[in-house]
């Protein structure tokens, strides 16, 4: 049975030309990035190299770029450290955010004496920005912490407006670029922001790696302590493979970013009308999102929500609720459940997302397999 994989916002299939990059360098380049004999240095200069790549992309300084293992990391590493280190005591974030920066918030709010201030949310999945903006009526030091395209829904927010206000107001701004960085472009010399996280598995690149951008202008302690890996700020010998896994699929995505969004945009809007057509009662969950997330509330009974994934899934066919399965009950999704009506909560949501290795003719197949169910 050929699989159909339609759930690239949780993780992408690693590009050909990726993984031999890494097998090159797992094979040629087994040196300690920290010893000063030539071996060493010729993997030290991969990680560089990979750091001078990925800086081009975003246009800052290759200094401002940190490797972690995960976005994840360095959330809970810039989170924790901005209320340990920069004197932060109130958070300004949404309830849809990432369960990285919620649930880390929770575990500060937990430890400090802080404050959190959540930003209503439109019906749309959008931000209320008169909302965001009313919250800066104090000199509290703050920080802001908001995605820039959200995991579930795709609805992206103006993240160059929100770091504006940011530093208007003196605030520190951090945000999730999980679901962007790679998609779409970033210009750092122009957008107001103090810290961006990201993860390769969501752009064709390796699990298990990923990337921090710290502005020059704020200084933060170590996450990790025992060696001076990455400018003294995570310790621990490096992933070197991983690394340039990591930049070859960042610089493939940028090199051909033009192509490949017009490729998925047109997937997308053709499973849209094929559902619409289809379902004329399917609603689409969030508005403003970006062109490779399709976020549905199907016109079926609450009662098939527990299992439809699982009867795609015996058809080779993999999307998401966009929340998880836990101790044997589906919960909602903490997304949905700030937009939806208690009603719509309880029918089957699907996130579809999409990638340059999609066709049309598998949203055939899904739609053949949906109208089944």
């Amino acid at each position: 049975m050929k699989k159909i994989y339609l759930d690239n916002a949780a993780t992408t299939p690693i590009r050909q030309e990726v993984i031999d990059e890494m097998v090159i360098v797992m094979q040629s380049e087994y040196g300690n990035p920290s010893s000063t004999h030539s071996i060493g240095r010729g993997s030290k200069a991969i990680i560089e190299s990979s750091r001078k790549i990925i800086a081009k992309h975003l246009n800052c300084s290759a200094q401002e770029i940190i490797f972690t293992a995960s976005a994840t990391e360095a959330t809970n590493w810039i989170l924790r450290c901005c209320i340990k280190d920069l004197g932060i005591k109130r958070i300004i974030t949404s309830k849809i955010e990432h369960h990285a920066t919620l649930y880390t918030i929770h575990a500060l709010l937990k430890e400090f004496d802080i404050k959190v201030d959540y930003i209503n949310i439109l019906s749309n999945g959008n931000l209320d920005y008169a909302h965001f903006e009313s919250l800066f009526d104090n000199d509290e030091k703050t920080l802001v912490s908001l995605m820039h395209v959200n995991n579930e829904i795709g609805v992206i927010n103006d993240i160059q407006r929100i770091g504006e206000w940011c530093h208007q107001h003196q605030a520190v701004f951090h945000c999730d670029t999980v679901q962007s960085i790679g998609k779409t472009r970033f210009d750092l010399q122009k957008l107001p922001v103090d810290f961006l996280v990201s993860s390769a598995h969501k752009f064709h690149g390796p699990k298990g790696v990923g990337f921090a951008f710290l502005t020059k202008k704020i200084g933060l302690k170590p996450m990790l302590f025992g060696g001076e890996q990455e400018k003294g700020l995570r310790a621990g010998t490096e992933a070197v493979h991983q690394i340039a896994g990591l930049s070859k699929a960042l610089d493939m995505s940028f090199q051909n970013i033009d192509k490949e969004a017009n490729y998925i945009k047109e997937i997308k809007e053709y499973c849209w009308q094929q559902l619409k057509e289809n379902f004329p009662k399917i609603q689409q969950n969030g508005e403003n999102t970006l062109y490779n997330i399709l976020n549905v509330l199907l016109p079926f009974s609450a009662e098939k929500t527990a299992m439809i994934l699982f009867n795609l899934d015996m058809k080779g066919i993999a999307v998401s609720r966009g929340s998880a399965c836990q101790s044997g009950s589906i919960k909602p999704s903490h997304v949905l459940a700030e937009m939806l009506n208690e009603n719509d909560i309880k029918k089957p949501s699907l996130r579809i997302s999409f990638s340059h290795y999609n066709t049309k003719k598998e949203v055939d197949v899904f739609i053949e397999e949906l109208k089944r169910i």
